[in-house]
């Protein structure tokens, strides 16, 4: 359902190694596949069968060429994702999956709401799964010299799937960017962590939950995930704050952040771990602490709005209360952002793409240009900014 998880997880080569291997004749292009595919451990009459009816597909590059929900702020984005129907039909298949769940907490450390809410993000718990051709998907997308490096390993592991009998290219369907199942993963992450949770002797993410929870729990795992540790915590901030010291790239002791009047807005705060303090929308929105598991999220996803969703979600789904969210300043558009991140480039930052989407780099250059324009660093573009950046 949402294409765009998972993609950035995969940069495996640097551009410059593919940038030769991407582009031109279609055809040619799957000849090189074939040609390629001994060094990957494929035969190439295996990569020629797997390859013989791929085609490319235009509504896949239109559709990762249109990703402008991540331009929605965290409150809007979260709002749209999370109802109390979604909440509801979690909470109900936690208790349905109570046993795999059980299962994957003991095995992987894994808490159940951080897998139930990727579950519902992904596919609306295996509902919605993507009909997109995975083989068209994936050679449509590493021939697209937009992100080859990402792609060009997924086909080869595609065929690796299809020697084993479990891909078909003609058959197997899921979301644009080639992602699989119930909890959408890319053919390498099957080959690495696919799990028969069911016992059947198969791994099928597609039809079984248990398989793909089970999967899903791994790959998590083999991420980093670190067993028994809290990912986030809703918490309230000073006004008088140092704003500068907010963000993902300083970290301070939970214990540290109290010192300073952080205080949690429920419970208690794991005062030994190493905390972010995160402020989606500046300093008059949502607060958070984000503990290391939190940076395991960027390893599904990259859009820091979809990671702070997704975890703040899987709090909820655990019984949390929902967040306050305060009373932020008004922010830009997409057309502002990108005047803002283009005014931004000309002054030296790294913003990566103007694209109009607050993403970590562009957040981490707004606060650099609040601090020397003397405003409050709290990572929030604002039309004020901007009018400054675009005067100077």
């Amino acid at each position: 359902m949402r294409s765009y998880i998972l993609a950035a997880l995969l940069a495996l080569a640097p551009v410059s190694a593919f940038a030769a291997s991407c582009g031109g004749n279609f055809s040619n292009f799957k000849n090189g596949l074939i040609s390629e595919a001994p060094k990957h451990r494929v035969d190439k009459a295996t990569a020629q069968k797997f390859l013989q009816g791929v085609r490319q597909d235009p509504a896949v590059l239109r559709a990762d060429r249109s990703q402008g929900v991540f331009q929605r702020p965290f409150v809007d984005f979260s709002r749209r994702l999370i109802s109390n129907d979604r909440i509801n039909r979690g909470r109900s298949n936690g208790k349905k999956y109570a046993r795999v769940f059980n299962t994957i907490e003991k095995r992987y450390g894994v808490d159940r709401g951080v897998l139930l809410a990727f579950w519902a993000f992904e596919t609306d718990f295996g509902n919605i799964q993507g009909k997109f051709n995975t083989a068209n998907a994936l050679v449509t997308l590493a021939h697209d010299c937009r992100r080859p490096q990402l792609f060009r390993p997924q086909i080869f592991a595609a065929m690796k799937l299809y020697a084993r009998g479990q891909f078909d290219p003609a058959r197997t369907t899921g979301a644009w960017a080639g992602e699989i199942g119930m909890v959408q993963m890319l053919p390498e992450d099957i080959i690495r962590n696919g799990v028969d949770g069911d016992g059947d002797g198969k791994v099928s993410l597609k039809t079984s939950a248990a398989d793909a929870l089970m999967s899903g729990g791994k790959m998590l795992a083999s991420l980093g995930w670190r067993k028994g540790q809290p990912w986030i915590d809703e918490v309230v901030v000073p006004q008088d704050f140092n704003w500068a010291l907010t963000g993902l790239n300083t970290k301070k002791r939970a214990s540290e952040w109290a010192k300073m009047g952080v205080r949690p807005r429920d419970g208690r705060l794991a005062n030994n771990l190493p905390a972010s303090l995160i402020l989606p929308q500046g300093r008059f929105g949502p607060a958070f602490l984000t503990y290391p598991n939190f940076d395991v999220y960027f390893e599904w996803n990259q859009s820091f709005t979809y990671v702070l969703t997704a975890a703040y979600f899987a709090t909820r789904l655990n019984g949390s209360d929902v967040y306050n969210a305060g009373r932020p300043q008004k922010g830009l558009s997409g057309n502002q952002m990108k005047r803002l991140q283009r005014a931004l480039k000309q002054r030296g930052y790294n913003v990566g793409k103007v694209d109009g989407i607050l993403g970590a780099n562009t957040r981490v250059a707004v606060q650099k240009e609040q601090s020397r324009l003397g405003m409050p660093a709290d990572a929030w573009p604002t039309p004020n900014l901007l009018a400054k950046v675009e005067k100077r």
